[in-house]
């Protein structure tokens, strides 16, 4: 199967984005043997958090092992300098930057998948065996529903809420989208020890990382009274400080390199906020 890049699908994924799949057997090029991949992940990095979460929950640490990379890339225009010979063997004449997170095939030395979402799926579809699956039957339906609520309900509101450049009816435009958003997770968390089913899925792999980046970067930029407003939603935060405790979502929390990856990136003005931590992280991760 060939690989090609693809235009990036968002404002803050400059880099091509490829979109190999594994499939079932040898036909489709790429079919799951245990060590012939491995994941390349910045935990610092929301979508590198997420995929060594469902890697943990799958233990999947002999059968596609990982190499983790620095919080903050080392090369010029965001990019790490160790995935350079992938992209360069997987694009010809690439001169972009090699970001993070990378899914590669040791056989042929080339770049799979750079998708978070694809790379999800097909760790739970093709190499978790007999583990109770992360994207059950039936349920693709309610986990885009939860994806698409925490990409522009809470990520993206919460930036715009934040941005120093935004007119004010746009931040609390903004800021109000958050507030909905967390009110219907709230609603939905009622009574339940999960989002959508009885066990851990990938939604709540979504929900409980976008409440991480709410809580470590985003609150930086709002005002005291608006993260109060956030923080307001205990039956969310329970869940969050709930599963934070389990190895798989607090053992790869990197707060020190959230915190240093932002500081990178980050060109905002910092808020009264920043002075108002909604959870505790470090005390309450398995980390």
């Amino acid at each position: 199967m060939t690989v090609t890049p693809l235009a990036a699908h968002a404002a803050d994924r400059p880099a091509p984005a490829f979109r190999g799949r594994i499939g079932r057997d040898a036909r489709s090029g790429h079919y799951a043997v245990p060590g012939r991949y491995r994941l390349h992940l910045s935990t610092a990095c929301p979508d590198g958090l997420r995929i060594a979460v469902t890697h943990g929950l799958l233990g999947l640490d002999t059968v596609c092992p990982v190499t983790f990379l620095p919080a903050v890339p080392d090369s010029p225009g965001g990019g790490h300098s160790a995935l350079r010979p992938l992209y360069e063997a997987s694009a010809h004449r690439y001169t972009g930057p090699a970001v993070a997170p990378v899914f590669s095939d040791g056989w042929s030395g080339r770049i799979v998948s750079t998708h978070a979402p694809d790379i999800m799926r097909d760790l739970d579809r093709r190499f978790a065996g007999d583990r109770p699956p992360l994207y059950p039957c039936g349920a693709e339906p309610e986990t885009g529903t939860v994806e698409r609520m925490c990409a522009q309900g809470i990520e993206r509101a919460a930036q715009r809420a934040g941005s120093a450049g935004g007119e004010p009816t746009g931040r609390d435009t903004a800021l109000t989208t958050l507030l909905e958003t967390l009110g219907a997770l709230e609603r939905r968390l009622a009574g339940r020890a999960y989002l959508i089913r009885d066990g851990i899925t990938a939604a709540d792999v979504e929900l409980w990382v976008a409440l991480v980046q709410l809580d470590t970067v985003h609150r930086n930029h709002l005002d005291a009274a608006a993260v109060q407003r956030i923080a307001d939603h205990p039956a969310l935060w329970a869940y969050a400080r709930r599963l934070a405790v389990h190895p798989a979502f607090g053992g790869p929390l990197d707060l020190d390199g959230i915190a240093r990856r932002h500081r990178a990136r980050c060109h905002g003005l910092e808020a009264a906020g920043a002075a108002v931590q909604i959870l505790d992280w470090a005390a309450h991760s398995a980390r």
